[in-house]
């Protein structure tokens, strides 16, 4: 009992820890005059409006969705053949290709984001849009190269012969037996994807610098003119995003397995 107690305690203190921040970050966000002061002075929600209303924050949304969503569906797009190829072949050189998928994301992300700013720079580049979205896919395709592996790997494979029995080539087994198994997998990879792709600062800085801003590029810019409740309520826009998306993906997917948890008979 007594353990336990000393448990719930603990995990109390954390989650306390964690979300301070947090709830420090709301009450600013919803201070009527253009302050940052805590606790709250009055309430007001114009700073969240303003990022919809007022043109340049309104911009900077639109080109972090579209960013967002372009790299995670580009990203999907690079991983889905590769997971497929490394569950349909197991050969000791494919590993080698599962390790440059992931060492994107496993370097600190300023070496990746330089990487990218001598590539686009060397080829003249440097700027243009696309190669905001290509970087941030090939940084952020260990996301959905892992979640679409755990896919393949959940799949009964007698379920894949029996169809090749019955006729069916390599194209109509993944449209019709593969493909609806790992499609959970596919919206999981593509949800982390997009979410760490809007939050996302320094790869798209180094690869279009202020050519096109995006959320967190404004929020820096912004901060050259002075402190405003909108950058936070920027923030927890950004929250109230993730925790959709991950939300989404705890309802219709199997969240704990995709962050990594193994049951009983996979040990």
């Amino acid at each position: 009992m007594t353990v336990t107690w000393l448990r719930r305690c603990y995990m109390a203190l954390v989650a306390f820890f964690l979300a301070a921040p947090l709830a420090v970050v709301a009450g600013v966000s919803v201070n009527e005059k253009k302050t940052l002061l805590f606790p709250p002075r009055g309430f007001s929600l114009e700073w969240y409006t303003a990022i919809f209303t007022e043109p340049e924050w309104r911009g900077a949304l639109i080109a972090s969705l579209g960013l967002a969503a372009l790299s995670a569906a580009l990203a999907v797009i690079v991983a889905l053949p590769l997971s497929w190829f490394f569950w349909r072949r197991v050969a000791p050189w494919a590993r080698v290709f599962q390790v440059l998928g992931v060492a994107p994301f496993m370097l600190p992300p300023v070496i990746t984001a330089l990487g990218f700013l001598s590539f686009w720079a060397t080829g003249g580049f440097y700027g243009a849009p696309w190669t905001a979205v290509i970087s941030h896919a090939i940084f952020f395709v260990t996301l959905p190269l892992v979640t679409i592996s755990l896919g393949f790997s959940s799949i009964d494979r007698s379920l894949v012969e029996a169809a090749a029995t019955m006729g069916a080539d390599d194209r109509t087994v993944f449209r019709t037996v593969v493909a609806p198994l790992i499609a959970p997998y596919m919206v999981s990879g593509f949800a982390f994807a997009f979410v760490l792709s809007l939050n996302e600062y320094i790869v798209a800085y180094m690869t279009v610098g202020f050519t096109m801003e995006t959320l967190p590029v404004k929020i820096f810019n912004a901060l050259r003119y002075g402190y405003t409740p909108t950058m936070a309520s920027v923030s927890i826009f950004f929250v109230a995003i993730a925790v959709l998306a991950v939300g989404l993906v705890a309802r219709y997917g199997d969240l704990p397995k995709l962050m990594g948890a193994w049951t009983g008979e996979e040990r």
